[in-house]
């Protein structure tokens, strides 16, 4: 998973050159979205049991969430679930 997340970051950051800032915001939205859902998967997968609005399966919502906050608030915040997965991992 974590080796998934470097490599979208990497495409991310080439998105970020290719195009406008408005575009650039929307697709790392999206990005960050679809990643969250992930997530949730891997979380209910795993049987972690991590709950919560940055849990759930709601495309819209993690997208909506996204365009409020500045990109390092949503890069820590799919960071720590990633950090979250792999410690429920090692249980």
């Amino acid at each position: 998973m974590l080796r998934i997340c470097a490599v979208l970051l990497g495409a991310l950051l080439l998105t970020t050159l290719w195009l406008g800032p408005k575009a650039t915001a929307q697709a790392n939205c999206e990005w960050y979205a679809k990643m969250a859902l992930k997530q949730q998967q891997e979380n209910e997968q795993r049987k972690c049991g991590f709950t919560g609005p940055e849990w759930q399966f709601d495309l819209a919502a993690h997208m909506e969430w996204c365009r409020g906050v500045a990109p390092d608030v949503w890069k820590k915040q799919a960071q720590l679930r990633n950090q979250q997965l792999e410690d429920c991992a090692k249980k």
